[in-house]
């Protein structure tokens, strides 16, 4: 009996690990071990170290997890030969051991190695927003905390985005690192950008002049196009509207020796749309055709020639419904005409030089044509512009070095449709850079920039930046960044747009600045798991503050001008952006609020920004099995906004479902978007005076109401 009782003691073993993270090598406390089969668990206590007790001889499969880290999975044979404790290493969840390009930093490194604070929208959120919008980003932009989408028209749908309350033209948008949607542009860029050949979508908050020059001032989004892969994709996604709205988009990439091929094009139609029955058009009538091509060579495995076009053409026209149906009248007869344009090249040659160091020269040549007709004003004309640029990076142990030059022109030519003055303009800006990170120890990260630019009418400036990245635990980590940033003036504005550019005289360029801006940047990240690491969760809390100097107010004159001025003092936005996430199985359950205290200062007065909602929240929970449902419920909130005329917006909700059903070469999804059927009509009406020469009040909330879209997704 006593043998028989210790060879039965024997049989059962103990095993000891420390778990640790497996870039930092940091110790993780809370870090947990499941042997499978069984109900055997433990966690890691402060030193790493976790122990399971009685486990039987032979094969045994151990589960190691730990809350923002990839599970990893062992099998070991017991008894082990070793008897130290083992050293089980994870990496960071989203993470793998290569290393994953943030284009909008230049860096090689994850995004929790980037001091710089950029939020990435890729995946499976990028698959899902497109159920939503097929046909443009504004939805994937505007619903993220801190970002708003403002419309600047009220039948025609132009619009742009603010970050953190200020207004679109202190936003960059930028597709590959090519800036190709501002100025005349600007309106309609977010309309005619579609996500299906979208890679990811990066988002900088703050001032972010130092690799791409003016323009950043509130931030950059950086839109990341899809690259071959060695297995073909060929997508096609169909998408119907209870709103007589149609997308049907095609998605083409693949690699064959030493060539490789994406081509995306689309059709996207509108039918003029009423849901208030006011006699104007809530969704304007619009066709669009959108075809970007783009080719890569690759020459050796360390060079790379790309090549690209895209190419959009549109009609939009809102206004009178009676009028764009073909029964307009001497009543009805408003219409707001948009025929627009587009044309952009990109060209890039990557060169390695070695494995560290990397040589790449790039050039974008883009023309935008546009035409706004009313019943009785039409502007129009065309913009040209040009981004050259070549820049070195270089990798080292714990540097990385990045610097380059880069030449951009801007030129606008007004068509002579009157006898007012022309709104042309010439822009020429040459710029260099220097950004340098530095791995200061395993736990602090430093990153630092310096750029010049010398523009042909606002003169040279110098814009330094410098953030930190400071690893307090596994759990815990926070940056602090800020910078210098500048604007040079033009007359392409959202007050500009909104009143369709009419009366509005040209930049006085002698008696005007350029706007210039510092802002700072402080968050702390925390994660941990709960309920015995059944459920993850993670929050993320920002503050920010920018100000801009002798902001460009656009003023109305005695003859009934408008002019832009600077009559001194300055506007700022500070608040706070707060993000929670928690996981559960299939479910993952998003909440965000944004805070945002938007003034402008001129001389005594200091009043509120119009059209900024200074309270916001965002609600998303979604249940996703993979590979087979997608199931998703959302809520908004806005508080009360200022409006230009002194009024105050209402406060509102709205509301949104959707579904896809997954299958290995197909899915079908339907969304049911807006779901309180939210209308700013409701709240009021949206103009002033006669329904044939309206004077529109800002629109602040949605105008379409309750939208029911569905379609199918084939992966061929």
């Amino acid at each position: 009996m006593a043998l028989l009782y210790t060879a039965a003691a024997y049989s059962q073993n103990t095993f000891k690990a420390i778990i640790k993270d497996a870039e930092t090598g940091e110790k993780l406390t809370g870090a947990t071990a499941q042997l499978q089969g069984s109900d055997k668990g433990a966690s890691t206590d402060t030193s790493g170290m976790l122990t399971l007790v009685n486990i039987p001889n032979g094969l045994q499969i151990i589960q190691f997890s730990f809350v923002g880290y990839a599970t990893r999975i062992d099998t070991l044979t017991f008894p082990l030969v070793q008897t130290t404790p083992l050293i089980i290493q994870l990496n960071a969840e989203g993470e793998t051991l290569t290393e994953v390009t943030i284009g909008a930093t230049r860096s090689s490194r994850t995004i929790a190695n980037i001091p710089t604070r950029v939020e990435v929208i890729s995946g499976e959120e990028m698959d899902e927003k497109a159920n939503m919008k097929p046909g443009d980003i504004r939805m994937l932009l505007a619903e993220s905390t801190g970002i708003q989408t403002q419309q600047t028209s009220a039948t025609s749908g132009n619009s742009s985005i603010r970050i953190q309350g200020l207004d679109g033209k202190y936003t960059q948008i930028i597709r590959d690192g090519f800036p190709l949607y501002s100025g005349f542009s600007g309106g309609l860029g977010l309309l005619q950008v579609a996500p299906l050949d979208l890679k990811q979508v990066e988002v900088i908050k703050g001032s972010s002049s130092t690799l791409y020059g003016g323009g950043a001032i509130a931030g950059l989004v950086n839109l990341v196009s899809k690259t071959p892969e060695e297995q073909r994709q060929l997508n096609f996604l169909l998408n119907g509207t209870s709103a007589k709205g149609l997308d049907a988009s095609a998605f083409y990439s693949e690699k064959y020796g030493k060539l490789g091929a994406t081509v995306y094009a689309a059709y996207n139609h509108g039918s003029p749309y009423d849901p208030s029955d006011i006699d104007l058009t809530a969704i304007p009538k619009f066709n669009r055709v959108t075809v970007n091509p783009k080719l890569f060579v690759y020459f050796d495995t360390n060079t790379t020639l790309t090549a690209g076009i895209n190419a959009t053409i549109e009609d939009r026209t809102g206004g009178d419904l009676h009028f764009i149906e073909g029964n307009g009248d001497a009543l009805h007869s408003y219409f707001e005409q948009n025929n627009t344009q587009r044309y952009s090249t990109q060209l890039q040659l990557d060169h390695n030089i070695n494995p560290n160091q990397k040589l790449s020269v790039k050039n974008s040549v883009s023309y935008y044509k546009r035409g706004i007709r009313l019943p009785d004003y039409l502007f129009s004309g065309s913009q040209t512009s040009t981004y050259s640029e070549a820049n070195y990076t270089s990798h080292g142990e714990t540097t990385d070095w990045v610097a380059g030059l880069n030449y951009l022109t801007d030129n606008f030519t007004e068509n002579r449709n009157s006898n007012f003055p022309l709104r042309s303009y010439r822009q020429n800006t040459i710029g260099g850079f220097v950004q340098n990170t530095w791995d200061v120890s395993k736990v602090f990260i430093l990153e630092s920039g310096l750029r010049g630019d010398y523009h042909n009418n606002y003169g040279f400036f110098v814009l330094p930046r410098i953030s930190g990245l400071w690893k307090i635990s596994p759990q815990v980590s926070t940056r602090l960044g800020g910078g210098l940033g500048y604007k040079a003036p033009n007359v392409f504005t959202e007050d500009a747009e909104r009143i369709q550019f009419r009366n509005v005289l040209p930049v006085n360029v002698s008696e005007t600045r350029a706007e210039r801006s510092y802002g700072a940047n402080y968050d702390i990240n925390y994660r941990t798991g709960l309920f015995n690491n059944s459920v993850s969760f993670s929050v993320n809390q920002l503050f920010f503050y920018t100000r801009i100097e002798n902001p460009l107010l656009l003023n109305a004159l005695p003859n009934g001008n408008l002019q832009y001025q600077q009559p001194g003092g300055d506007l700022n936005t500070k608040g706070i952006e707060t993000n929670v996430k928690l996981t559960y199985g299939d479910f993952k359950l998003f909440l965000g609020y944004t805070y945002a205290d938007v003034s402008r200062h001129i001389g005594n007065s200091i009043d509120a920004y119009p059209l900024v909602s200074p309270h916001r929240l965002n609600n998303v929970l979604m249940f996703e099995v993979e590979n087979q449902w997608k199931i998703g419920a959302e809520a908004y909130f806005f508080s009360k906004q200022k409006l230009n005329d002194g009024s105050t917006g209402n406060s509102y909700w709205t509301a949104g479902l959707m579904a896809e059903r997954i299958w290995e070469r197909f899915s079908i999804f339907i969304n049911f978007e807006n779901l309180t059927d939210t209308r700013q009509t409701k709240f009021g009406s949206i103009y002033t005076g006669s329904i044939s020469n309206p004077t529109f009040k800002d629109i602040y909330a949605p105008l379409d109401g309750f939208v029911v879209n569905g379609g199918v997704k084939f992966r061929l």
